[in-house]
């Protein structure tokens, strides 16, 4: 086990940087105390890029103000009422907050805050343990009173003092708990997992969009698997994301078929598996649509003549769910739009395989897909989970081909933007139409032309139009 002073070296480039050297000195000055604390110390000791610098004092706010400005560049209040203030030092943003103990009166999250005058009792008060860490400056001595170092080296997410306080002061520390489980790649504890359990109807009492945030950032981590499966086993997705834990359907002793909640699981790792390798940042939308791409199956399922388990139009089904539940945890408009999108569409390419598809069918694929085609890509080829390796094969092979297909006729078409060659304007003014309906069916006539012939070219386009247009269509 790395002993905790070889860990305290890995700071050492921090603590010598130059805004915390000034920062260190600046409030040595003046005879207050300073200590670099939580995530940044927790990630200097694992290893992980330190991006922000966080500090707490148990100078006030005022004072705290008093000491930057004359060694920043600016400085702003982030919230003096809860005792931080932010300043830019050397080009580098850093954040002093001043010793806190705050109490909570149990019907909310939001605390009484209260400022402390020691370390440890600001510590006490914060969420995990491997957070619950200090490197005071400018001596560069380590403030670990629950021991939060062992539990990075034993990888443990626990709290300080009893998780059922903890968990009861500020219910949310049960998604963080999740999120840094995938986040860190660390066990939570059995005591810490057991409360969470007991303690998850309190999640009553935090706000949508705060568990919104957190399952966003539970989502975006490497891993989210982990993280995913406590919640589920702690009994906190069934609060706030029940669609996920419905997904483990019963098994009929006459129809058995796959879990499809460990599928949906494998799914979202193939997603981020090929995400990553095609290049991409981590993308909720993706994300989201490969863990709530099934969840309109418990819906549809019926068991047929012989045993036989189906799960017709679960696309559509599970389509309107997701937009349903990203609707009630406040998630942005342009995300519920295109999860719900992915989920309706996740099903298209399996008829591929069926036949060969035209031209204007691969082209409706595209246009369909639209922005969300690459999303659809990963989603459906991450959708394959079988452990039949020629079938397995059979369909990565036959979605290599229709990639291929898109990008031949989008090389000769243009097809990334499927338009017809005559916008609206031109269609009003070839057909002397005012602004109206019939221009939406002129354009739609002519979108479907495109579509199922390719590129026409102006003048044809405008003598089909003319043509249909004379022939009553109007």
């Amino acid at each position: 086990m790395e002993s905790v002073a070889t860990a305290i070296e890995r700071l050492g480039g921090i603590a010598d940087s130059a805004p915390v050297a000034r920062l260190a000195d600046a409030f040595a000055g003046a005879g207050r105390q300073l200590a670099l604390v939580g995530g940044p110390v927790r990630d200097a000791f694992l290893g992980r890029p330190v991006n922000d610098l966080d500090f707490t004092t148990d100078a006030r706010p005022d004072e705290i103000l008093a000491l930057v400005t004359p060694i920043s560049d600016t400085q702003w209040d982030v919230g003096r009422d809860f005792g931080t203030i932010a300043a830019r030092i050397a080009g580098t943003t850093v954040e002093i907050t001043t010793y806190r103990a705050d109490s909570y009166d149990g019907a909310t999250r939001k605390p009484t805050v209260e400022f402390g005058d020691s370390l440890e009792g600001d510590l006490v008060r914060r969420d995990f343990t491997v957070n619950a860490m200090a490197l005071s400056l400018p001596d560069r001595r380590l403030v670990d009173p629950w021991g939060g170092f062992e539990h990075l080296m034993s990888r443990t997410i626990t709290t300080p003092g009893a998780p059922e306080v903890s968990f009861g002061d500020d219910p949310l520390r049960m998604l963080r708990a999740a999120r840094f489980s995938s986040q860190l790649g660390f066990t939570v504890a059995p005591e810490t997992v057991a409360a969470m359990t007991e303690l998850a109807p309190r999640l009553s009492i935090v706000s949508v969009e705060r568990i919104s945030d957190e399952l966003s950032k539970l989502l975006l981590t490497d891993d989210p698997v982990p993280g995913i499966r406590l919640l589920v086993d702690t009994g906190i997705a069934q609060l706030v994301l029940p669609e996920v834990p419905a997904l483990r359907l019963e098994r009929d002793e006459h129809a058995h078929h796959k879990d499809v909640y460990e599928h949906s699981l494998t799914v979202l790792s193939q997603a981020i598996d090929l995400e990553k390798s095609r290049g991409h940042s981590p993308s909720l939308v993706l994300r989201l649509a490969a863990l709530l791409h099934d969840i309109g199956k418990p819906a549809t399922r019926r068991i047929e003549a012989g045993g036989v388990v189906t799960f017709h139009h679960h696309d559509v089904v599970g389509s309107k769910l997701a937009a349903k539940r990203l609707k009630a945890l406040r998630m942005p408009n342009d995300t519920i739009d295109a999860v719900a999108r992915l989920v309706e569409l996740h099903l298209r390419f399996f008829g591929y395989t069926d036949g060969a598809w035209t031209d204007s069918a691969v082209r409706r694929y595209v246009r369909d897909a639209g922005d969300l085609l690459e999303w659809l890509h990963i989603l459906t080829r991450a959708d394959v989970t079988t452990r039949n390796v020629r079938k397995a094969d059979r369909l990565s092979f036959a979605y290599d081909d229709l990639e291929e297909r898109i990008a031949a006729i989008a090389e000769a078409e243009g097809i990334a933007a499927v338009r017809p060659e005559l916008d609206g304007q031109r269609i009003m003014q070839v057909l002397g139409l005012a602004p109206g309906p019939e221009v939406g069916k002129a354009y739609k006539f002519l979108l479907d032309l495109r579509l199922d012939e390719g590129i026409l070219g102006e003048d044809e386009a405008q003598r089909r139009l003319v043509e249909w247009w004379r022939e009553g269509a109007g």
